[in-house]
C-alpha cells in the first residue's frame, strides 16, 4: 500500500472539523418510516424501528436538536431514552481513508 499523507493538523482541530455526533433516540413504539414532517432532519431509523439516529455538528451554532425534539412531541413520538455518541479520532481516519480510495 501506499502511504500518503493527506491531512495535516492538530487532533483537536481535526476532530471539530471532520468528526460528527449523533444522538440515539430509544423509542417507546416502534416505528415503520420516519414521518415526512422530520425529513428534514434526515434521520436514520434503525432496521428494528425501534431506534431514530439523528447526526449534527456539534460545533454548528445550531444543532437542531430542540427543534426536533419539539417536532417529535409534535409528531407523538415518544422516546425512553437518548444517549450520544462522538466521533473518535480512529473514525475520523478510516472515514478519511475511504474516501481516499
Amino acid at each position: 500500500s501506499k502511504g500518503e499523507i493527506i491531512l495535516v493538523d492538530d487532533k483537536v482541530e481535526l476532530m471539530r472539523k471532520l468528526g460528527k455526533k449523533q444522538m440515539m433516540l430509544q423509542l417507546q413504539t416502534p416505528l415503520e418510516h420516519i414521518p415526512p414532517a422530520l425529513a428534514g432532519y434526515q434521520l436514520e431509523l434503525a432496521s428494528d424501528g425501534n431506534e431514530l439516529i439523528y447526526t449534527f455538528d456539534a460545533h454548528g451554532e445550531r444543532t437542531g436538536i430542540v427543534a426536533l425534539l419539539k417536532d417529535l412531541n409534535d409528531a407523538a413520538i415518544a422516546f425512553k431514552d437518548l444517549h450520544t455518541t462522538q466521533s473518535s479520532l480512529e473514525d475520523i481516519f478510516v472515514s478519511l481513508v475511504k474516501e481516499e480510495q
